[in-house]
């Protein structure tokens, strides 16, 4: 079977990876020779940057320059050549598979793409290389993949399974993303502002600080966010600590007192005041509520249990 991505049988039958080659590799003052290989590539750039130049079937040459972060996906079959420049190092990680019958316990690429459509239309859309911007998702996963391979082999086994088809869907969101930012760039700002806010949320951050992670003018973040979500910043962010603060109180043993530090809400009483106004009950009446309906579940369960048996 051939190593595309792009087979209908990967649709119509079960089929599970097949690893040909994996590894780390420092480039530097390098010029590759045009080549081929019955097999999809992934080379991710670590660090540096690099030229891939790539061959369509009519000769027509795509030159494409990659920097930290990036990578490109490469079809079976199509002849390409890594340019590295002197005294621009660059470190890549690269990773060849093709396909092979169903095995182990993950699903099978089929049935991945049934459940997820963002993967179907991936393996429905044929190209011959593909340049993908990675939010830090993808290598991490092609890390963990490449290491259990080293310890199990190009058979792999139930591990390198799933991760495979966590890297297929991470590829093929980050392909969808790409394709919508780039009609709607400003979503692309919206978005990572959201990913900051969520990740930061314990701490004492302004907007300005958003701004920052996002590189953007305040004042323009604050006005494509409020087009994008309906929100503010800063209402954003307090509906997320609100959430968060709704979730520790209900699930979790953590003091009243302390839950404002997880929230990074500085001010016992302001947050308090805040909790209050989001969910019109205090902090106390809010886990107290919690436990009083947990308790009334068990009772009925416990009466449910004794009308069985």
């Amino acid at each position: 079977m051939s190593g595309s991505l792009f087979q209908q049988a990967l649709l119509d039958a079960d089929y599970s990876p097949h690893f040909f080659a994996y590894y780390y590799k420092q480039w530097n003052n390098y010029t590759m020779s045009y080549h081929q290989h019955n097999s999809t590539e992934i080379m991710y750039l670590i660090s540096g940057s690099c030229v891939v130049e790539v061959r369509s079937n009519v000769g027509h040459e795509q030159n494409y320059r990659l920097k930290r972060g990036e990578l490109i996906i490469l079809d079976a079959n199509v002849p390409h050549r890594l340019i590295v420049e002197e005294g621009i190092p660059c470190r890549m990680l690269n990773v060849e598979f093709g396909f092979t019958k169903y095995k182990g316990v993950a699903p099978s690429i089929g049935k991945l793409a049934q459940e997820e459509r963002m993967l179907a239309e991936l393996l429905q859309t044929p190209f011959t290389s593909l340049v993908l911007t990675d939010p830090e998702e993808i290598y991490h996963v092609l890390k963990g993949l490449v290491l259990e391979l080293d310890q199990r082999g190009t058979d792999g086994g139930s591990m390198v399974h799933l991760l495979f088809c966590e890297l297929l869907l991470r590829l093929s969101r980050q392909r969808s993303e790409q394709l919508h930012m780039s009609q709607q760039p400003t979503q692309l700002y919206v978005r990572r502002s959201i990913e900051f806010l969520h990740q930061n949320y314990d701490q004492n951050i302004q907007v300005k600080d958003i701004a920052a992670a996002v590189n953007l003018h305040s004042g323009y973040l604050h006005r494509i966010f409020k087009t994008h979500t309906g929100r503010t910043l800063t209402d954003y962010l307090t509906m997320l600590r609100m959430e968060k603060a709704k979730m520790l109180l209900g699930q979790s043993d953590i003091p009243i007192a302390e839950i404002a530090d997880y929230v990074g809400i500085n001010s016992r009483q302001y947050f308090h005041l805040l909790f209050k106004k989001y969910t019109d009950c205090t902090p106390v009446e809010y886990r107290h509520s919690i436990e009083r309906h947990s308790w009334s579940y068990s009772q009925q369960d416990i009466q449910k249990d004794s009308e069985d048996i």
